[in-house]
């Protein structure tokens, strides 16, 4: 290791729980199951009009085509056809169409901006404070707080050239704190599952991160006591950063029985590191599902893909490599169009909404099941297009009968870019945060050219609240 930065980077008890420096760090009571929530964001736009269910009136492809707000229920309607892995949760699902994201950076790659709701790059000086997933994660504490899983891109964008490895996340847990994600389900697997592992040499190597970080917090708390001001204060976080993993650890620890239920039993296939994406993202998901029902997270962020991330295992063209920038801009790729290739890639995607939602369906909890306290987001990190300019950011979410907000079985095209109680990014944070306990005015950066049209972007959205 070359720092103590490195240390906690990279050890065992980090991950994920570096992402949980918050001395504040308590359980949430067993008496009431907590909220959960599953932000799936994926690169390359996400087009507002292949969001539209095709059975809608031709007065309501008109307003659609207007972008004149509207809302409709979704009950006896035909979803787009990339939907149908939905069809059965239809009751569950919300179509949100018209929130605008200009305050963001847009286009190729956004960085932590589309959940920070602020300009960002990849450089950590840029990032101003945490996602709201993470502002979730802390109004619903867990063992590991937050888990981020993620397909990195191979050509710019965040992780360049760690595919199967743990690398700087899309989320962040404060400013210029990025988080950090797993590239791969081997890794996942390895890391959260490690304490309750069957085999020897992960039970031996555990236990010696166990007793590395034992003496790595005496240690650091010795030497703090040696020095003065600013260096004193700078080692001893180091030393406390090192205890709190070294308690959640005995929290996870307590839990052993628990966990070991829930470990995924993946095939070999989503373990190998040339896994193909399609295969990677049913691995991410089986790796969530295990993280949820496990009790390790009440939050997950998940990217699916990133415009740098070269696709393999697409439905019909398995053994192309697919480059998603080129299918930005329009290129056929082994016979199929690109747009074809977009349906392709959102469809998959439904289906892993779908095991998603069916799988915490059959776990019981309280009077109901688990996706009772759930809700997912799919969206587009980038905006409505390849080269998006912030104006719509399109939202599939399915959201369980506790949710605090009022979705299920809706269509809902929120008012144009300009137009009177037009609403962004930081206003559906604002809701969800507001609905959960947080009662921020505002989440995030300010759309400051909304200004013009004297929208008031403060508050969460009337649409959406119970």
């Amino acid at each position: 290791m070359d720092s103590r930065r490195d240390f906690l980077k990279t050890s065992l008890f980090s991950i994920g729980a570096s992402a949980m420096f918050n001395p504040s760090f308590s359980f949430a009571s067993d008496s009431k199951p907590p909220m959960r929530f599953i932000f799936m964001h994926r690169g390359n736009g996400l087009w507002p009009r292949v969001m539209v269910p095709p059975s809608f009136s031709d007065e309501l492809k008109k307003k659609e085509q207007q972008k004149a707000a509207y809302d409709v229920d979704l009950d006896g309607h035909e979803l787009p056809e990339w939907m149908n892995p939905l069809t059965k949760h239809v009751n569950n699902l919300t179509i949100l169409q018209g929130l605008s994201g200009k305050m963001c950076t847009v286009g190729h790659h956004s960085w932590s901006s589309s959940l920070g709701v602020y300009k960002a790059n990849e450089r950590v000086s840029s990032i101003k404070w945490e996602t709201v997933d993470f502002e979730l994660a802390k109004l619903f504490p867990s063992p590991v707080e937050h888990i981020e899983l993620a397909c990195f891109p191979l050509g710019g964008g965040n992780a360049r050239g760690s595919l199967d490895g743990i690398a700087t996340g899309f989320s962040a847990r404060g400013p210029q704190q990025p988080n950090y994600a797993f590239g791969s389900p081997r890794v996942a697997m390895e890391e959260l599952f490690k304490s309750v592992s069957t085999d020897q040499a992960t039970q031996v190597q555990y236990q010696l991160d166990r007793m590395i970080l034992q003496f790595a917090a005496r240690n650091e708390g010795a030497t703090a006591q040696k020095l003065l001001n600013a260096e004193k204060s700078k080692v001893q976080n180091y030393a406390n950063s090192i205890e709190a993993i070294r308690e959640r650890s005995r929290k996870v620890d307590a839990m052993a029985e628990t966990i070991r239920k829930h470990v995924p039993q993946l095939d070999p296939k989503y373990l190998d590191a040339n896994v193909s994406t399609f295969d990677r993202q049913i691995g991410h998901t089986e790796v969530l599902l295990g993280a949820l029902i496990s009790g390790l997270t009440n939050v997950v962020a998940f990217t699916v893909d990133e415009l740098g991330h070269s696709y393999t295992g697409i439905t019909g063209i398995e053994g192309a490599t697919v480059n998603m920038h080129d299918v930005g801009h329009g290129k056929t790729i082994a016979g199929v169009e690109a747009a074809e290739i977009r349906n392709r890639c959102r469809t998959h995607h439904m289906t892993l909404v779908d095991k998603i939602v069916q799988r915490l369906k059959s776990v019981p909890e309280g009077d109901g099941s688990m996706f009772d306290n759930t809700m997912l987001f799919y969206f587009p990190d980038g905006g409505e297009t390849h080269h998006s300019h912030g104006f719509e950011f399109p939202f599939v979410i399915l959201a369980g009968d506790n949710a605090k907000l009022n979705l299920g079985r809706r269509y809902i095209r929120l008012p144009n870019y300009g137009d009177q109680g037009h609403k962004t990014l930081g206003n559906f944070y604002t809701t969800l945060l507001n609905a959960y306990g947080n009662p921020i005015e505002h989440f995030g950066a300010l759309d400051v050219g909304l200004n013009a049209y004297g929208i008031d972007q403060s508050g969460p959205i009337k649409e959406l609240v119970s």
